[in-house]
């Protein structure tokens, strides 16, 4: 029994004793912790990339010319394309203005005067040398009836005047809608075009920084900026086409509307000379057609 407690007060001694040099070793690192140098910086070699804060702070031109110029070549060349595409439209736009005004207020004026006139002869006289559509029908008709004078029926005479009129109509449409299709074709691939620039912009971007290694806002946003402004030119291209193609349309419609008002009225003049049998002699027409071909 006393030799147990022997053992047991030594075992708690050693115990006590062992706790006190843990405490002394802690508290010697931690003094030698305080006192110690900071570790050397390792050093970094000449050709290791860029950190992102030196990325950073480089200055970057982001105005919309400064954004071009840094593009990578694909996308300057995309937005090249768009700006020439967006020139196009606008020159069209110029162009079918001035066009089709010109058109309509010729064929308004030609209808006025076909509603006024009479017979063909008088239409004719009226119609005088003018080039427009509605003299172009007026000469139409007096020619298929010059052609028609030896004809011992006069019920196919109409029919074949209207035949002739109705070329002539769908020849002026398709004169009118010249250009139109490069404006369909514009505003339907103008963003599509501009998406693959942004694409291959982005694709761009992500390469940069996979060779700086560093994710920084300041890094990225230059290179996705450049990309993101192919499709806003596109947008630029594309809107506009989009909107003077529709405007167009309709004007081309409104002027074939007219053209159909103009052959009608000619037609009409065309059934009261049969209906009076005061068809235009052949000298006349001859006359008339000799005149405006010189």
């Amino acid at each position: 029994m006393p030799t147990s407690r022997l053992c047991l007060r030594a075992a708690t001694a050693t115990l006590a004793g062992f706790a006190v040099s843990l405490t002394a070793v802690a508290g010697l690192a931690q003094e030698g912790a305080a006192v110690l140098p900071p570790p050397p910086v390792a050093a970094v070699p000449a050709n290791a990339p860029a950190s992102a804060s030196a990325l950073a702070t480089l200055p970057h031109d982001l105005s919309p010319w400064g954004m071009f110029l840094g593009a990578s070549p694909v996308v300057q060349a995309v937005m090249i394309g768009l700006a020439l595409a967006s020139v196009a439209t606008w020159t069209i736009a110029i162009a079918k203005i001035i066009e089709l005004t010109s058109a309509r207020r010729k064929a308004r004026a030609a209808l006025v005067m076909l509603e006024d006139a009479r017979s063909l002869s008088q239409a004719a006289e009226r119609v005088g040398f003018s080039q427009g559509t509605a003299a172009v029908l007026v000469r139409a008709v007096l020619a298929e009836t010059h052609q028609s004078a030896d004809a011992p029926s006069r019920d196919g005479l109409m029919d074949r005047a209207a035949s002739r009129l109705e070329r002539i109509e769908a020849a002026a449409g398709r004169r009118m809608a010249r250009g139109t299709g490069i404006l369909a074709t514009i505003g339907s691939t103008g963003p599509f075009i501009g998406l693959f620039g942004t694409v291959w912009g982005i694709m761009t971007s992500f390469i940069g920084i996979s060779r700086a290694q560093t994710t920084n806002l300041a890094v990225v946003a230059p290179g996705i900026a450049e990309a993101l402004l192919a499709t806003a030119i596109g947008l630029v291209a594309a809107i506009p086409a989009v909107v003077v193609y529709n405007a167009c349309s309709r004007a081309i419609a409104g002027h074939k509307a007219q053209l159909t008002d103009a052959s009608a009225a000619v037609l009409r003049l065309l059934s009261r000379d049969i209906d009076r049998r005061a068809l235009p002699r052949g000298s006349a027409i001859a006359a008339n057609n000799s005149a405006a071909a010189e």
